[in-house]
């Protein structure tokens, strides 16, 4: 998708398609390593790198909080644990 359909999607108030498809994917279980990343692959043409950058991104995204807050949240205790750590 490029950026400007990303801006279009935006425009209507609503999360795009990829978008929703990134959060889809962290709510689901993993069954083990590799698994994640492997469908991130093929359901979404995305390398791992470049899925957690979009993801990372999103989750600074109200739109994201409004559509799943649950997974938007826990991503965003999971963040915040991670940048203590450092």
């Amino acid at each position: 998708m490029t950026e400007e359909r990303e801006a279009a999607d935006g425009d209507e108030g609503g999360l795009g398609e990829r978008e929703q498809a990134l959060l889809a994917v962290e709510r689901r279980s993993w069954p083990g390593p590799g698994a994640k990343e492997r469908a991130v692959r093929e359901s979404l043409g995305l390398s791992p790198t470049r899925y957690y950058q979009l993801l990372n991104a999103l989750l600074d995204d109200p739109r994201a909080l409004a559509h799943d807050p649950v997974t938007v949240n826990r991503l965003r205790r999971v963040r915040e644990e991670k940048q203590r750590r450092r």
